[in-house]
């Protein structure tokens, strides 16, 4: 029995298409997700790995091809599906706490029932006491704590996050690494995770999938060796910079 829980086969998506502006953004590409995966999706700018993202998560219809999660075929987005996007978008005149609880408002659920575990999610990402804080008062490593919680409160069986610390700072950066870490030990959901950031990726994964330029499609699959927990001083291991060696090879031979 397979335990793949998201499956893309030869999934293709051109914009434009017929038109003198037709862009050919993701290359024919398959790839499988077992349940309970950490995958991410690494590769230059522009090589669509946001576009395969929201084709996972049903906000983008593939020109062609077929995408599955759970078994089923996607044909638009599933409320069983938690995203993060690079920008927090939490909504400035909430708190902390009413950010985390918008999805159940969003989906005429009732919130009352979910407060209890909202507060103890961003208790686990170490935001205690800052429940009631607006987005203005939190840092932004503090926003994207929220956004994490927001992402997990109504227990999604898959998240999906595109490049949510790039515009963070190093040193925050690390940390909410080690907090995502953390949580999704804690929570184990199958996750998709767009970076930019070879050493984050390889650092947050079981496998690394490297993507060509545009149009994109996998060109290397690498399974990341290290047990869980993992600490931020396995980045200065031989080994963790012996794979992120290769994974910069991979992707700069692409370039030329």
């Amino acid at each position: 029995m397979t335990t793949d829980y998201v499956a893309l086969d030869s999934v293709r998506k051109v914009y434009n298409a017929g038109s003198s502006r037709q862009v050919e953004a993701v290359a024919p590409t398959s790839f499988r997700i077992e349940a309970g995966e950490f995958v991410s999706l690494l590769g230059p700018s522009g090589c669509g790995k946001s576009t395969l993202l929201m084709m996972v998560a049903g906000l983008e219809g593939p020109s062609d091809g077929a995408i599955r999660v759970g078994g089923k075929p996607m044909s638009a987005p599933r409320a069983e599906t938690g995203i993060m996007f690079q920008d927090p978008t939490l909504l400035p005149w909430k708190s902390a706490l009413e950010n985390v609880l918008f999805p159940f408002r969003a989906m005429n659920r009732p919130v009352a029932p979910h407060v209890e575990h909202a507060r103890a999610l961003l208790d686990e990402v170490g935001l205690e006491g800052f429940h009631d804080h607006k987005p203005r008062q939190l840092s932004g490593g503090m926003r994207q704590r929220v956004a994490i919680c927001r992402a997990l409160v109504y227990q999604p069986d898959l998240l999906l996050m595109d490049e949510p610390f790039s515009a963070l700072d190093a040193i925050t950066r690390d940390e909410m690494n080690l907090v995502l870490m953390k949580i999704w030990q804690e929570h184990h959901r199958t996750a998709l995770f767009v970076t930019h950031s070879i050493r984050e990726a390889v650092f947050l994964s079981d496998r690394v999938l490297v993507m060509s330029q545009r149009p994109g499609r996998v060109i290397e699959d690498i399974r990341i060796p290290f047990d869980r927990p993992r600490g931020l001083e396995i980045g200065e291991t031989a080994e963790f910079n012996a794979i992120c060696g290769h994974l910069r090879g991979k992707i700069q031979h692409r370039r030329h």
